[in-house]
């Protein structure tokens, strides 16, 4: 077929959806590669809004569109065909396909350099369809003569000097025919590749340490808190680093002690360079033990062997074999450790290599590999990405390396890489087809040379590299940027760079940048720039620290350093019950039952939708019915609801808590008619065991925020299965890596050691912030609710219901506040076989000061006169002393963690994270006008509560700024 303006090949859905409602005419129509089906067409016409159509292919290969019951089904050899057949009205559709609209072109999307395919921009490749056998030529020409020769004849008619459409349709046969040989003669390029370079998987076992690094404040090393360690000022040890270096021995001692046939916790290595085409150097210990510049570990750690290493390569010109082999040769060097390959996989001279220790080669399944081509129009393998997936136990891992787009211009082009990358590289379980790789696995590392530069001139780089501020660099990396105006790598985190820019150095020394680069076309300016970056996305509610991100400075061979980071990792293990869960079984069995869901989609249709359920704990994928309620109250959006009767009951094939507590539901709303995502989710179930406890998350869709959910869940585990064991980890109160990014990491181990409980009593009323003891304590970093409060009716504080620690448990859903798409933090809920224990001794438990700024920032207090005279007695004076505690954790936390730098980190930090649609629909989204904010803007912008208004007010930037 011809390469006809209305076929957008693979865009997506909210792009066509947006791309006709602006055209805004009824008739309009664009075709598209069908996001469920592969092979398959989707016809968007709009007819008062977007409606949409399948076109599949039969066993003929004939092209069909799924059309209105009782409407004759016609059959077309060609989407052309199809087109022109359906130009007619009375053929099925809303209305007849009178308006095509082509595909747009954004800003910096042009073409201007090696990286990018000449001629038109949206042009797609014919579209493997047609079963005729003759030359391509013909197949155009006819497309020509049925659709475009009459445009033509009648251009002439009005005084054209020429045939435009029969020149386009020439100039694309030129294309066609210039790619598909490139096509056959990369092929066999990358065949012969593949049979001289063939990978090696050797199996050997050798002994092995155990090493994990943490940051902590408190260890119970039993659990009878036999031994409780603090480490409560700067000066307990030298450095950061001899704490860190501490932390790390005394959780390596409490592993080796823990008894347990599976590890609960292990290390991961990641390290990315862009090897610039140059052999590397013959050691590259440096690399892979963390050393050089940036966060780095204490020597007395460093040598201490990972359980898993991954390394990405760029312009990478050793061959396979020769590549692990230098890398296992280096590992063996320093750890005495013979290390599995799991696997490698290889782009051109992209290279991806995962090793692990040869005590977990059988706890290692599901491996996968792939790779996507983005370089020249998504056509050759200079520019892409490469990934290993696998299980380790029960807890998957994905790795993915990438070398994007170059040019500073191209920043469009780079963030379009991701998306393409993100939704084609074909790694994890096949079930998930309908979620991106980004939520397809527990733990999702990303690195390589992303390309991202910095906005700003060279000298104002060098002047500030010099003196070491690289805060202030951040502010014009475009990768930080574009994160920020969430384009790319959406909730993907990284950890606080404290390194110099690692491209682009004159090579053989570390002394120099040399940002000129000449070329035939001229000089060619590349500034020093972080293009090598390592960043990762995590399931809620699970365990994950980074340790250790930095450069090395010792390896000269490339214009690039080589970049590390080393992370803890928490893992599951392969689940016994000991009871047995068996289908037929007379026991009890826990169960999930939904009481209502509502969702927000960004979408110009008016289609029935259902939601489909994923789980490794549910034996097959469950979907809902079709929702039951829908209203357009704002355009663009789309509201849904599902009454408890249009959803699933969910049996897991395990009923036993300790097993569930580690599970995540992944939810996909579908529309009815195409079968398409609209978008996805994950929810874990930790913060969902009790009795009805709520949740709420963002939808996204190919990287991008479309929408939010959320609904009412009754997760009950039968009493006999509610035991649990903690965690390795689960004693530790962690520095957490749940901070915000822009927290500085560097953080002295601070810990404010109180009283178990301030337990004020006054006759039968009693006001009580008592934590859960030792034996009850699970780990404060995944659990932020594991706070009893206790109050009296009449002093009560206001709790609104999203912002509270402990969920409300409640029969009737919660009005849902339209469009406003909030992310509530995950809490879980105590169950009532805990809370109703009672409190054990009254003893001493040391909590962070974020981990108390995060339990007491979610309630509302009473709004206290601090200047009136104390006349209420003892009580009140306390409740105030105690008021006021917090309120000094409070302000110590802004001090410790820095000022946030967008709009929703302002507002998640104070926990009003759902006023952020509302203001950002008003134009308050950017952090340096928001100062100037008003009370009336707040009022306009949906924020009701007076007490917030006077809590944004009062935490302007200004504030943070004097902080």
């Amino acid at each position: 077929m011809a390469m006809a303006a209305w076929y957008h090949r693979d865009i997506s859905r909210v792009h066509a959806e947006d791309l006709l409602a602006r055209a805004g005419r009824d008739g309009s129509f664009l075709v598209r590669d069908s996001e469920s089906v592969p092979g398959a067409y989707a016809l968007c016409l709009f007819q008062r809004h977007v409606h949409t159509y399948r076109i599949l292919p039969d066993a003929d290969g004939l092209l069909a569109v799924q059309t209105s019951q009782g409407v004759q089904v016609n059959c077309f050899r060609t989407l052309g065909d199809l087109v022109l057949g359906y130009q007619h009205p009375h053929k099925g559709l809303v209305t007849p396909l009178l308006y095509p609209v082509g595909r747009d072109i954004e800003p910096g999307e042009e073409s201007s350099g090696d990286d990018e395919k000449p001629g038109l921009v949206w042009s797609p490749s014919p579209a493997p369809v047609s079963v005729s056998t003759a030359p391509p030529v013909v197949g155009l020409l006819s497309e020509y003569l049925c659709s475009e020769l009459p445009l033509d004849v009648e251009g002439l008619r009005r005084g054209a000097k020429g045939l435009r459409h029969l020149h386009h349709t020439l100039e694309n046969e030129t294309d066609c025919l210039i790619h598909s040989e490139i096509d056959l003669t990369m092929s066999s390029l990358e065949t012969l590749a593949k049979v001289f370079d063939h990978p090696t998987c050797p199996l050997t076992s050798a002994k092995s340490q155990g090493t994990y690094r943490s940051t902590f404040i408190c260890v119970r090393c039993s659990p009878l808190d036999s031994i409780v360690v603090y480490i409560l000022t700067e000066n307990t040890l030298s450095s950061l680093q001899k704490r860190e270096a501490f932390c790390q021995l005394l959780q390596l001692m409490k592993t080796r002690h823990s008894h347990l046939s599976e590890p609960d916790v292990i290390s991961v290595f990641v390290g990315s360079w862009n090897m610039g085409g140059s052999p590397p150097p013959r050691s590259l210990q440096s690399w892979v033990t963390c050393c050089g510049l940036g966060r780095t570990p204490d020597e007395s750690t460093a040598l201490l062997p990972h359980d898993i290493y991954a390394l990405g390569t760029q312009e990478n010109s050793q061959g396979e074999k020769e590549w692990t082999e230098h890398v296992k040769a280096t590992l063996h060097s320093y750890t005495h450790i013979e290390y599995k390959q799991v696997a490698v996989q290889s782009l051109w001279n992209m290279r991806l290599a995962v090793f692990v220790k040869p005590e977990h080669e059988s706890r290692i399944s599901h491996v996968n590999t792939a790779s996507v081509k983005t370089g020249l129009g998504n056509t050759l393998g200079n520019k892409g990405a490469v990934g290993v997936s696998l299980l380790f136990n029960s807890t998957s891992f994905g790795f993915v390396n990438c070398h994007l787009t170059s040019g500073s211009e191209k920043v469009v082009r780079r963030n379009q890489n991701c998306a393409d990358i993100l939704r084609l590289l074909s790694l994890g379980d096949r079930q998930l087809s309908a979620f991106d790789v980004s939520l397809r696995f527990t733990h999702l590392f990303w690195c390589g040379d992303l390309n991202y530069r910095l906005d700003l001139d060279v000298q104002d780089i060098l002047k500030h590299v010099s003196k070491r501020e690289f805060d202030e660099l951040m502010c014009a990396d475009q990768l930080t940027q574009e994160r920020h105006k969430r384009k790319a790598f959406l909730n993907f985190k990284e950890e606080k760079i404290a390194f110099p820019p690692t491209y682009r150095y004159e090579r053989g020394s570390r002394d120099s940048y040399l940002w000129q680069k000449y070329k035939t076309s001229g000089v060619r300016v590349n500034v020093p720039s972080w293009c090598d970056r390592i960043l990762w996305k995590s399931y809620s509610e699970t365990h994950i620290t980074c340790n250790s991100y930095g450069c090395t400075d010792d390896i000269f061979t490339s214009d690039h350093s080589p970049v590390f980071a080393t992370f803890h990792v928490g893992v599951t293990s392969q689940f016994i019950s000991k009871t047995g869960d068996y289908p037929n079984s007379s026991m009890e069995r826990s169960w999930m039952e939904l009481e209502g869901v509502d969702a927000i989609v960004k979408t110009a249709s008016k289609a029935k939708f259902f939601i489909e359920f994923h789980s490794s704990c549910l034996e097959e994928i469950r979907r809902s019915m079709e929702n039951d309620s829908q209203s357009c109250d704002v355009p663009g959006f789309l509201k849904l609801g599902w009454s408890p009767k249009q959803l699933p009951k969910l049996l897991p094939i395990v009923s036993d808590m300790e097993y569930l507590q580690d599970q995540h539901l992944l939810l996909s709303v579908k529309s009815c008619d195409g079968f398409e995502s609209y978008g996805e989710c994950c929810v874990a179930l930790r913060s969902l065991i009790g009795a009805a406890e709520q949740f709420e998350t963002f939808l996204t869709h190919r990287g991008e925020e479309i929408g939010s959910i959320r609904g009412r869940v009754r997760v009950h585990v039968p009493k006999d299965r509610r035991r649990t064991r903690e965690k390795i980890y689960g004693g530790f109160a962690w520095l957490p890596s749940c901070q915000p990014h822009h927290c500085s990491p560097v953080l002295p181990l601070l810990a404010l050691s109180l009283p178990a409980g301030l337990l004020l009593r006054h006759k039968n009323n009693v006001v009580q912030d008592s934590f859960l003891p030792a034996k009850n304590l699970r780990n404060m970093y995944m659990n932020h609710s594991a706070i009893i409060r206790e109050t009296p009716r009449r002093e009560q504080p206001r709790v609104h219901q999203q912002e509270q620690a402990i969920p409300v448990r409640s029969s009737k859903l919660p009005a849902f506040y339209p469009y406003v798409s909030t992310c509530v933090p995950h809490t879980l809920a105590s169950a009532p076989w805990v809370v109703e224990q009672p409190v054990g001794p009254l003893g001493d438990h040391s909590l962070t000061a974020l981990q108390i700024a995060k339990s007491l920032s979610e309630v509302d207090f009473f709004p206290v006169d601090l200047k009136a005279p104390l006349v209420m007695g003892p009580d009140l004076r306390l409740y105030r002393s105690v008021f006021l505690t917090r309120h000094l954790f409070w302000c110590l936390i802004q001090v410790l963690y820095g000022a946030p730098e967008t709009v929703r980190e302002l507002l998640s930090t104070l926990g009003l994270q759902k006023y952020t649609l509302g203001l950002s629909l008003n134009g308050w989204d950017d952090l340096d006008y928001f100062s100037g904010i008003t009370e009336e803007d707040l009022r306009a912008a949906g924020v009701s509560n007076p007490s917030h208004r006077r809590r944004i007010l009062e935490n302007l930037p200004r504030i943070w700024d004097s902080l």
